[in-house]
């Protein structure tokens, strides 16, 4: 079977936008985490992810008009970058091609239905917004403001681990040869609806998170896209493209334990994590790092870790948790760690984790500070509620 590669990437988060940006930013370890600015909410205590531009700031910078939403703004930024990368853009490829767009969301574009509803309820505002909500909408206006073609454009929603089903349904669809080229990924916004759902379950922290720390008191709530543009490997040697990574094993789970916990022994998880090692043919040790899910809640990183130890053993290989630099971007977490960990392995070290102080005998440690090191196989989690559980390998070309 052909392998399926990485050609393209792009990002916005609170670290930065753009890839530079944000390796920039990864590299220093500087945090995106810190007060509220745009979105309009009276939990101003609590500390957020955010992109830091504004909603205007946005359409100047894609040239997209209204209406429009937030979540949308983010995913062309990411979108376009990737397809530019891959040099899949309308100008440089001559070659007509069957492309997917495969964009993950849970809020879609339910931050300016909020901002709108007054209006619409007294028989005002823009009724655009009411259909513009749905997540299969949003991705729409991705797909239409990203100057190509798509021919099968899809909204996985599952959550937390939306964008890497994304990733993982791109690829399936490239083995099929339904497609020949895939942008995979997520985007999602900071909502009113969003924040007070997560306040609700009592699992936001007010300072910022500490994911595996023993002090650790639950997450911080981001924003932001990232995609990546996959492809046949063979096709890409024909069009002269370069392979960024090989998107060596996949593997998704459900073990339905609970609405929003994960059980306790990690089953979702480590079934996740053992599909994608068999599909890549690797053994466990040969994955150099592993970017958890590790979200700061006492329940998930004490779930994850059994997992983790249940796949590795008492070789665990190094794990850090990027989610303290971006907050938790929910359904876009998948592809925004995805592109994370691409920018490690090009750049040669493992992402450390910061806000990590003191161990908890439940979780495993991370890594505590950037450390350089070849990799060569990583691995990214990303899980969501219901217990829909998802891991992709990314293997060196």
């Amino acid at each position: 079977m052909d392998r399926i590669v990485i050609t393209g990437a792009g990002i916005i988060s609170a670290m930065g936008v753009g890839l530079d940006q944000t390796l920039d930013a990864l590299r220093r370890g500087q945090s995106g985490i810190g007060p509220v600015r745009y979105l309009d909410t009276e939990h101003r205590h609590l500390p957020v992810g955010e992109v830091p531009l504004s909603d205007e700031q946005l359409r100047q910078l894609t040239g997209v008009g209204e209406p429009c939403t937030r979540t949308q703004l983010l995913g062309v930024v990411a979108a376009r970058e990737a397809l530019q990368q891959a040099g899949l853009t309308g100008s440089d490829d001559k070659i007509r091609r069957r492309m997917a767009l495969l964009s993950g969301t849970t809020v879609g574009g339910m931050d300016r239905f909020e901002q709108e509803y007054p209006q619409l309820a007294s028989g005002q505002g823009n009724v655009a917004y009411v259909t513009a909500q749905d997540c299969g909408a949003c991705t729409r206006m991705i797909a239409e403001s990203c100057g190509v073609r798509f021919d099968l454009v899809d909204t996985p929603s599952t959550a937390c681990s939306s964008a890497l089903n994304s990733i993982i349904i791109g690829a399936r669809l490239l083995q099929a040869g339904i497609v020949d080229a895939v942008v995979a990924g997520g985007s999602e916004c900071l909502t009113r609806y969003h924040l007070n759902g997560f306040k609700s379950l009592m699992i936001l922290d007010e300072q910022p998170c500490r994911p595996f720390d023993k002090s650790r008191a639950g997450l911080n709530l981001g924003e932001g896209a990232a995609s990546v543009v996959l492809e046949r490997e063979r096709d890409v040697r024909q069009r002269g493209g370069a392979v960024l990574a090989v998107l060596s094993g996949c593997g998704n789970a459900c073990d339905a334990y609970h609405q929003t916990a994960t059980s306790p022994d990690g089953e979702g998880a480590y079934r996740a994590m053992s599909q994608a090692l068999a599909q890549a043919g690797l053994p466990a040790e040969a994955i150099d790092y592993v970017n958890a899910h590790g979200t700061g809640t006492a329940n998930n990183d004490a779930s994850e870790s059994a997992a983790l130890r249940r796949v590795y053993g008492e070789h665990v290989p190094p794990v850090s948790s990027t989610k303290w630099l971006t907050g938790h971007t929910t359904s876009a977490s998948g592809s925004i760690e995805a592109v994370l960990c691409l920018l490690a392995m090009q750049a040669g070290f493992i992402p450390g984790q910061g806000t990590w102080h003191e161990a908890d005998p439940e979780c495993i440690i991370p890594v505590a500070a950037n450390t350089p090191c070849t990799l060569r196989h990583v691995m990214c989690n990303s899980f969501g509620f219901g217990g829909n559980d998802s891991s992709i390998i990314l293997s060196a070309p």
